[in-house]
């Protein structure tokens, strides 16, 4: 019973529902997902696959599966073009968001440059009431289904890199949005949510490199999101961090470069609210894999 009623609070918020951003902890693997910026700046041809199952064994939970492409384009690599296909599910709501991402570079020096990029998104957001297993309710609101209702957004990003530092700053979505079903009330909102990314990479031994990173996200209405990450990478290799969100989760990471190409990767999170009471923790896992990789002026490999 605790569980569904969980379930009605994460469904229910004032009117509507408040379509946020999907959320991950290993950004740092899929980084054009919140900087438009980062598209095209590893140099190569880059594919990703990712799964996200949050608050395992609460009903309604979110699910998310992520498939990004990136690579560079030009003969000097001047430009970056990325694609992204990710599907979000939440208790009824089913939304399905297509990106591309366009990023131009510039040397700021020897060994770094600053990328601008634009995304645009297209989103297809779906409610379906009746996998709510909510009875005799009298709100119209959830008895009327929302089927494939499409909404446009764009967003931009900067993000300067060189071969051990990041900084970004970008806002994915900047048009805010409310979506009425019927002209009554709204059943989404889109809001802007300003990221702001930073890393550093610190060459311990020959073998041994360790990034300390964050990510911070501020959306109106809600708690400044703040995540603290610091990831060891071993004899390029293989990775293990610890990772923790404000006031709300901790998190163990791990990865292993299979080869050249292949890299996967896994976390775990568990919550430190009372949330944590009512779920077994949040799983993520991704699978990476780049082709025609290119020695630049910015060192490669590259631990973000």
């Amino acid at each position: 019973m605790k569980k569904r009623i969980i379930y009605l609070l994460l469904l229910i918020s004032g009117s509507g529902f408040a379509q946020q951003e999907a959320q991950y902890t290993q950004y740092m693997y899929n980084t054009a997902n919140v900087n438009p910026g980062y598209a095209g700046t590893r140099g190569c041809f880059s594919a990703l696959v990712m799964h996200r199952s949050q608050w395992v064994g609460l009903e309604g939970a979110p699910q998310t599966n992520t498939v990004a492409l990136s690579t560079p384009l030009g003969l000097n690599n001047k430009m970056g073009l990325g694609v992204s296909v990710i599907n979000d599910k939440i208790g009824p709501s089913d939304e399905n968001a297509i990106s591309v991402d366009l990023s131009y570079n510039i040397d700021t020096s020897e060994r770094s440059k600053l990328s601008f990029g634009l995304k645009g998104t297209a989103n297809f957001f779906s409610v379906d009431f009746n996998k709510t297993k909510i009875h005799n309710v009298t709100d119209g609101l959830l008895r009327q289904n929302v089927d494939n209702r499409f909404f446009p957004n764009i967003g931009a990003g900067a993000f300067w890199y060189s071969d051990k530092s990041y900084v970004g700053l970008s806002i994915p979505f900047i048009l805010e949005q409310k979506y009425y079903d019927n002209d009554v009330q709204y059943v989404a909102s889109e809001r802007m949510h300003p990221h702001l990314i930073a890393g550093h990479v610190f060459r311990l031994s020959s073998e041994v490199q360790f990034k300390p990173s964050t990510m911070i996200k501020y959306v109106n209405g809600a708690p400044l999101q703040v995540d603290l990450s610091g990831n060891f990478w071993f004899n390029e290799k293989f990775s293990l961090g610890a990772a923790y969100r404000w006031s709300a989760a901790w998190s163990a990471m791990a990865g292993f470069q299979i080869n050249d190409s292949w890299l996967i990767g896994y976390a775990y999170d568990r919550d430190v609210t009372r949330l944590g009471n009512f779920n077994s923790g949040s799983h993520e896992i991704f699978l990476r894999y780049e082709l025609f990789k290119r020695v630049e002026k910015v060192v490669a490999p590259r631990f973000f």
